[in-house]
């Protein structure tokens, strides 16, 4: 879809969501989509936020609809810029607009600070540019929340998972020309697919992993349904997800709504990080003792997986992204 025909899209219904602006204001509930399991600490976080903003007592309340109940995180974009739903808690894909490929910039971050003061702070060079993208389809992040690195999440171990030889291993990859070609740079044959195939395809054979989660969703999610052996830190992207709001529902609330969802947002987010952040090597021991493999790059490795993809596959992302903000992110680490 043209960017054109997309905002003559958002257009349609304006006047009536105006009409009905006041009435709202006082007494609304907002539709909030998530796409992780319902026991994960994705959808607490959820359910955090709507707690808080009941407790608020500002004549707001969020009923919220995790485990891709809404639909999936690749949909879930266009919904909220459309209004069709309120607010989503969903990693951004680049589907509706390449320059959000930067989102899975690899090694653009190195470790928990970094995902700190780059990822989640709001006034950061990378959240800029986020706003102003978004900002064109109507939709404002009102939060980011890193929650480790993904790795590869494989059913054997790969051959020469350490260096950058054939891997003789076939994983997904999700909606990003970037990932895929990192992945394929560094060996692996790379299949993209949508997040609700990848069980199914990695236990027909169809793929024999994927890159996809952190350690804790991976003990969670995939150890906990018997599907993987091995996890392969690469330590490359950070999983991220965004809380995103429709600018139509924010024009439709006070200053005090919004101010209360605002802060609640914030401190959920917060709590996830820290949560995340003070979890992460417990959630290492738990795949461990599930019967994973852990597998982890050596200093040396680990810098010549660094430098590799740096010097081969940001170049490739002035093509989607644009070389304005690969410029400007690279000023932003200096």
């Amino acid at each position: 879809m043209s960017f054109t025909k997309f905002t003559k899209v958002l257009t349609v219904g304006a006047v009536s969501a105006l009409m009905s602006t006041a009435a709202f204001a006082q007494d609304a509930t907002l539709r909030f989509a998530g796409v992780f399991p319902i026991d994960h600490q994705g959808t607490k976080m959820m359910e955090q936020v709507a707690a808080d903003v009941a407790a608020a007592d500002v004549g707001l309340a969020i009923e919220i609809f995790p485990a891709n109940q809404l639909g999936s995180g690749e949909a879930l974009f266009e919904d909220v810029a459309r209004g069709n739903i309120d607010m989503a808690n969903a990693f951004i894909y680049a589907d509706t607009d390449p320059r959000l490929e930067f989102l899975s910039m690899p090694y653009l971050v190195s470790g928990w600070e970094e995902m700190n003061s780059i990822m989640r702070n709001m006034d950061s060079e990378y959240n800029k540019v986020l706003q102003e993208v978004t900002g064109e389809y109507g939709v404002r992040v009102m939060a980011q929340n890193p929650e480790g690195f993904v790795g590869v999440v494989a059913t054997k171990e790969p051959t020469n998972w350490n260096t950058f030889d054939d891997k003789g291993m076939n994983i997904r990859v999700w909606s990003s020309t970037i990932v895929k070609s990192m992945m394929e740079s560094i060996g692996y044959r790379a299949t993209t697919m949508a997040w609700g195939d990848i069980f199914p395809a990695i236990q027909s054979g169809i793929v024999d992993g994927a890159i996809c989660c952190t350690k804790s969703a991976t003990y969670t999610i995939s150890a906990q349904s018997d599907v993987g052996t091995h996890f392969v830190e690469y330590n490359a992207i950070s999983e991220l997800t965004s809380i995103y709001v429709s600018q139509r529902t924010l024009d439709e609330l006070n200053e005090e709504q919004i101010a209360a969802l605002q802060t609640a947002i914030t401190k959920a987010s917060d709590d996830f990080f820290a949560y995340n952040r003070e979890n992460d090597e417990r959630y290492g021991q738990l795949l461990l003792d599930s019967g994973y493999t852990i597998l982890t790059l050596n200093e040396e490795d680990q810098a010549a997986m660094v430098n590799k993809v740096r010097d081969e596959i940001w170049p490739m992302m002035a093509d989607s992204v644009g070389q304005d903000i690969i410029d400007r992110l690279r000023g932003a680490m200096n």
